[in-house]
Order: C-alpha cells, then sequence, then structure tokens
C-alpha cells in the first residue's frame, strides 16, 4: 500500500505527531517481520519511543547502526565530524571514540577509512551500561574494543601518546535547555548523554584539559558543538595545550572544533 495520506498507518503517526510519518510508516514496515509485530511498533512509536529505537537501528555516516532503548541515538549533523576526521587521519590510525554511545563515530569513521587504507586501532568508551553493550555491537565486528567508565578512565594506559585521531562526542546542552528538548530526546536518552553543565561545556573542559596527554604528536581532537559555544570550545582546547579550530557545515548545520598536537622537537 502507498505511504500516502489515505494509508491508515501514516495517518496513525501522524496523529501522534510524527512530522515524517510516510518515512517512518516505510520503515515500521520494513523492520516489522509480522503484522502484530507491526501493530506493536507504531504503538510503541505513536507513544514516544525514538523510531530507532523502535526498530532497533539507525543510519548513520553509510551504516546501518544498531541502537537500543535507553542509549543516545547518533544525529545526522554528526556525519560531518567523522568526515572531518577521516580527511586528517593519518594512515594506520589509532582512533577512540569517547562518550560513544552506539560507538557509531567510531564505527563510520573506520569504515571510511577502510576503504583506501589498511590497519588501524579502534577504541571505544561509554559511562553509560546500556551504551557500552550497545557500542560492542556496531565496534567489535569493525575489530574494535569497548570499554566502561568516566572518559580517559575507561581506557588503557597503553594508549597514552599514542592516539592520532580522538573523537569525543560530548553532552552540550546546557542544564537548563534540557527541558526544551524534543521528549523523543529529553525522556529516551540518558541525561548524562546530553547534559553539558551550566554552559554546556562542562565535560568538554574535561577532555580538553586531559586530551594532550593521550594524543600522538600531530594527533586530533574532535568533538561537535553549537555555533554560540564556540568562543568557549576553542578556549578550553587552547587551554589544554593543543591549537584549536572551527570547521563548518551549512549543509547539515553541524559545528565542530577541532584540536591539535603539535609536532614536539624530536618526535617521529
Amino acid at each position: 500500500m502507498p505511504a500516502d495520506s489515505s494509508d491508515p498507518l501514516v495517518s496513525r503517526l501522524r496523529a501522534a505527531g510524527c512530522v515524517f510519518a510516510e518515512d517512518e510508516a516505510r520503515m515500521l514496515r520494513s523492520a516489522a517481520r509480522t503484522p502484530g509485530e507491526l501493530d506493536a511498533m507504531v504503538e510503541r512509536r505513536a507513544a514516544g519511543l525514538p523510531l530507532e529505537h523502535v526498530v532497533g537501528w539507525a543510519e548513520f555516516g553509510g551504516l546501518r547502526v544498531a541502537v537500543a532503548p535507553g542509549v543516545f541515538v547518533p544525529r545526522r549533523r554528526t556525519e560531518f565530524l567523522v568526515r572531518r576526521a577521516a580527511a586528517l587521519a593519518p594512515p594506520r590510525p589509532v582512533v577512540v571514540d569517547l562518550c560513544c554511545g552506539s560507538g557509531a563515530l567510531g564505527a563510520a569513521l573506520i569504515a571510511a577509512l577502510s576503504a583506501g587504507r589498511d590497519g588501524y586501532e579502534l577504541h571505544a568508551a561509554d559511562i553509560e551500561p546500556a551504551s557500552v553493550r550497545c557500542a560492542r555491537r556496531n565496534v567489535e565486528p569493525a575489530g574494535g574494543r569497548v570499554y566502561e567508565g568516566d572518559l580517559f578512565d575507561a581506557l588503557p594506559a597503553g594508549l597514552r601518546g599514542r592516539v592520532d585521531v580522538l573523537l569525543c562526542n560530548v553532552p552540550y546542552v546546557p542544564s537548563g535547555e534540557i527541558a526544551l528538548l524534543p521528549p523523543e530526546a529529553r525522556d529516551h536518552e540518558p541525561a548524562v548523554a546530553l547534559d553539558g553543565g551550566a554552559d554546556g561545556l562542562a565535560v568538554l573542559r574535561r577532555v580538553a584539559a586531559e586530551a594532550s596527554g593521550w594524543l600522538a604528536p600531530g594527533g586530533r581532537l574532535l568533538f561537535e558543538t553549537s555555533e554560540r559555544q564556540v568562543p568557549g570550545a576553542l578556549d578550553a582546547v587552547a587551554r589544554g595545550g593543543l591549537v584549536p579550530e572551527a570547521a563548518r557545515c551549512a549543509e547539515l548545520h553541524a559545528t565542530v572544533v577541532i584540536g591539535a598536537k603539535n609536532f614536539s622537537p624530536g618526535s617521529v
């Protein structure tokens, strides 16, 4: 049945407030194995559960990334961060995906790099147990490892000074603005993946303060932020001893801040 205004499934989704009801109807039909399963999935979606949690996956960077209830859903705008990282990564990079959520960023970066380069290391970490379980489904098939813990505390000490690309999708929503988020995010994604403190930069400052000790000479820290937070984010990166810059993508309405670790005298 075509997914148009005469489609009862589309009408049901639209009545529940789904803006892209036609697209969602197609996704739900493709994911459901039986009419009963489709009805149950539509009920969950109409009740406000994120579509990606209902179907169990999200499209990101050309991949179908596994997601699960209680796990942050990767946003399409964050594909710009992965693109910038792919352009900057050296041959045979050591990659860390910190605050990894589903592990989408690390998995997408490795997928982008592996077509033209051989050899890499991929590590990912998150403080949320549900996210760690989900990330293992996406990262381990790519040959990576996933750790549970608070930021750098989760990583093996042997990574210090070796990381070429440090992806960190830090939470950057100011605490006072969490209530303004769409219910799908506010009610179904972990607060630790959204709440960036009073000005949205609290977690970023912690990451930027320690990143230099983990990066290899010439390594980069990359994270997403809002346009209004760019001055504070650049300052935090500079205070951490890295050379900061901002990159923007009008198409995806994305802003990425990059911190580069300079080569030290005598480094190779």
